[in-house]
């Protein structure tokens, strides 16, 4: 991490490293005498009060040197040495980092003390790519952020407006099965599972949000680079949140080149929203037109683009607040849907046991089907134990988003976190904490099974030990759009496919990259052996 660090202070300019060699010690020597007043005076305040447990530090960087490319394996191993109750207290730079690693100190933070800990860290990035930010996931507490979160759960992400997204689910299923039968499966060739499951969920979250899918225009490739990109450039360990008087100091030029790539990014995100907000706004007008000259009313089903022009008067909405909550949904929805659509299918393989029982439940239906439809989900058990033993092992966001104390708080056995302290709840690692979890580290689905019905804990946020998709103010509102399209994916992914690795290939390389979500480093190359129309006999 710490030469991730230096990386981002150094760009391709031989005269730019000349001048960041010249002008680093100054800035260092602001920063330590910066950090040694500011400690200080937190020193006076809080008198002699009990911080959570923190590993030897060293001077300007803290613990960053300690957190590897994958930080929340590396936190896991640090809380495990030095933390008490699953609480940690770190440095990274000159920010303060408490890393929650158990249930009981999620708990703490997420449920106990929501409300003080419900904020989010500013980021020169974050700001620049989200408008403000304007969004839903990265927004500070506020209204603004109450606003966009009220506007995207009425209107895009209930749990009636995910089931009137139900025939946009089922045509681009059998699109996704029609392609794979008619191509790989009919020449026994390789598939990019990573690929094509991106695009799956790209336009599912596209029809939903814009009332149409991007594929003719290529525009879900520009998407998928833009989500990519983005990611890397707004998770929280980066130069100028570890620093963020960098982002000021000698007019932010050490912050500059991350800040560049963000708004060449924003420009692209720009250009394809500006776009898509033109067309929704010229629809709006020449509906309107046709109702006036009609004499009647319109009753029209409007998309989300639509959803949020009509209301952009009442709540006071600018075009670039629309933007942000625009990209949020564009990037949210399809970011967490694939990577755990590619995770359960990339644990099948590896344990070919828990496939065939998948197979024989997702086969076993009644029904002589050329699908699988959502009203056959329901009786589905071992199906929704697998996409919840993946959850476990592989929560798309390991750390959760950053969140902010707003003010001091007295957390797990009287410990104090102050007010402006960045708070990382470790999920990844809670979800294979062995003192709650029999063999943590085995994919398991029946774990989740009881009395032949799914039962035990559930991802809703009310069980710590599990939370793939956090708890809470900040929770994940995106849940049940992400679920209804996982499994009537992979229900139809196994019951019309068995599935192989590609010549040569011994075994799934499960190692994983890390930005605000964590995903599989290499892609998921399988090969599809079409099985037909899958009808059991009666006897």
């Amino acid at each position: 991490m710490a030469q991730v660090v230096f990386d981002q202070l150094a760009c391709d300019s031989p005269t730019a490293k000349v001048f960041l060699l010249v002008l680093l010690p100054l800035l260092l020597l602001f920063v330590l005498l910066r950090c040694f007043f500011t400690t200080g005076a937190a020193r006076s305040s809080r008198g002699r009060k009990s911080l959570p447990p923190s590993p030897p530090a060293l001077p300007l960087i803290g613990h960053v040197h300690l957190v590897g490319a994958l930080p929340h394996v590396s936190l896991r191993a640090l809380v495990e040495r030095h933390g008490v109750d699953g609480l940690l207290m770190l440095r990274l730079g000159v920010v303060p980092t408490l890393v929650a690693s158990s249930a009981r100190a999620a708990q703490a933070v997420l449920r106990t003390h929501d409300q003080v800990f419900s904020s989010r860290p500013r980021s020169v990035c974050g700001d620049v790519l989200l408008y403000g930010p304007s969004d839903i996931a990265m927004a500070p507490y506020g209204e603004q952020w109450r606003l966009a979160k009220k506007l995207s759960t009425t209107h895009l992400l209930s749990a009636k407006k995910v089931q009137s997204y139900r025939t946009a689910r089922k045509e681009e299923v059998e699109l996704v099965i029609n392609k794979i039968i008619h191509g790989a499966a009919a020449t026994r060739t390789v598939v990019d599972m990573s690929e094509l499951l991106s695009k799956f969920t790209n336009d599912i979250v596209c029809r939903a949000v814009a009332g149409r899918s991007f594929r003719v225009e290529g525009r879900d490739r520009v998407f998928r680079e833009l989500i990519d990109e983005g990611a890397a450039l707004v998770t929280g360990f980066n130069l100028e949140n570890f620093y963020p008087a960098l982002a000021k100091a000698a007019g932010g030029v050490l912050v500059s080149p991350a800040r560049r790539k963000a708004e060449k990014l924003r420009d692209t995100w720009d250009m394809l929203l500006d776009k898509l907000i033109d067309e929704h706004a010229s629809e709006i007008a020449a509906a309107a037109t046709r109702v006036e000259d009609a004499g009647g009313s319109d009753h029209e089903e409007y998309d989300f683009i639509h959803v949020l022009l009509s209301v952009q008067h009442e709540y006071g909405l600018t075009r670039e607040s629309i933007k942000g909550i625009l990209e949020d949904m564009f990037a949210a929805g399809t970011d967490t849907t694939y990577l755990i659509l590619e995770f359960a299918m990339a644990e099948l393989m590896l344990h070919q046991d828990i496939m065939a029982k998948l197979q024989d439940e997702v086969r076993s239906t009644r029904l002589c089907q050329e699908a699988i439809s959502e009203d056959s989900l329901s009786r589905m058990t071992y199906l929704k134990a697998v996409i919840k033993e993946t959850l476990r092992l592989h929560p798309p966001a390991p750390l959760l988003i950053p969140h902010l104390s707003l003010e001091d708080c007295d957390v797990v056995d009287n410990f104090k976190v102050p007010a402006g302290t960045t708070v990382l709840v470790n999920v990844w690692a809670i979800g294979r904490d062995p003192r709650t979890w029999d063999n943590a580290e085995e994919f398991m689905p029946e774990r989740f099974i009881h009395d032949g019905e799914i039962g035990g804990v559930d991802f809703k946020g009310k069980d710590f030990q599990y939370l793939p998709f956090g708890s809470g103010r900040r929770m994940c509102p995106g849940m049940n759009f992400a679920l209804a399209t996982i499994e009537i994916m992979l229900a139809n992914l196994v019951y019309h496919f068995d599935w192989e690795l590609p010549k040569g290939a011994e075994k799934i390389d499960m190692s994983e990259v890390f930005g605000l979500t964590a995903r599989r480093k290499e892609k998921l190359l399988l090969v599809p052996i079409a099985r037909g129309t899958v009808c059991p006999s009666n006897g």
